[in-house]
């Protein structure tokens, strides 16, 4: 194992995870605060304490290299965090109410996703709209199959998984001035009055979901 430089002549967390972890954290913190395109590799070595050679033998591709890994890193995290939170629920309406206000304060309270919307949205829209988007749907819909088909069964564990997301992203990327998707009562009398009924019938895929509003 290669000898970890610190820039600061710090000593390095012993084990090539630990700078990893070090490294993605990092960027992180710079893509929330000058996002993708100012961001240098220079920056993340300085935001890490880490030289940048160091950085480069973690992610041999450089920048290119961290910003996937940092996609991959955070969608590990949010499948494990909701996962946790999902095993928890004992009915149907827990487990929507706690899936939808979890991931929907999971993307609105993250910095970097929402300076990038703010200020760069080509770097993300692309990945949600349009055929690229059906990958994040399959992926989704396939994290939430396995608690809904408790409920729904496995047929229809899928499409209603689809539908929960499409609903989140949409309600996230155009919030509504009626239902605050971040807060887990109003969560709570949407899926009581939309998400419910159309589940009642299980031979039938749900009914597609009201628009958000924005009057």
């Amino acid at each position: 194992m290669a000898t970890i430089t610190m820039s600061d002549g710090a000593p390095a967390p012993a084990g090539p995870d630990a700078v990893e972890r070090r490294v993605l954290d990092a960027a992180l913190c710079c893509l929330a605060r000058w996002g993708v395109a100012k961001t240098t590799l220079d920056d993340i070595a300085r935001e890490a304490r880490v030289s940048r050679a160091t950085v480069y033998r973690a992610f041999p591709g450089g920048k290119d290299t961290v910003l996937d890994a940092i996609v991959v890193d955070e969608l590990s995290r949010f499948a494990g965090d909701l996962g946790e939170r999902l095993l928890g629920t004992d009915d149907l309406e827990d487990l929507l109410v706690t899936g939808i206000t979890f991931a929907s304060q999971t993307l609105t309270g993250h910095e970097a996703l929402q300076y990038l919307l703010a200020h760069e949205p080509e770097q993300v829209l692309p990945h949600i709209s349009f055929g690229r988007f059906d990958g994040v749907l399959a992926a989704a819909s396939g994290l939430v199959a396995p608690h809904l088909a408790r409920f729904v069964g496995e047929e229809l564990a899928l499409r209603t998984g689809e539908w929960v997301t499409r609903l989140v992203f949409s309600y996230t990327m155009a919030p509504s001035p009626t239902y605050d998707f971040t807060d887990a009562d109003d969560v709570r009398r949407f899926v009581r009055s939309y998400l419910l009924p159309g589940l009642t019938d299980r031979t039938t895929a749900p009914a597609a979901p009201p628009h958000p509003r924005n009057d």
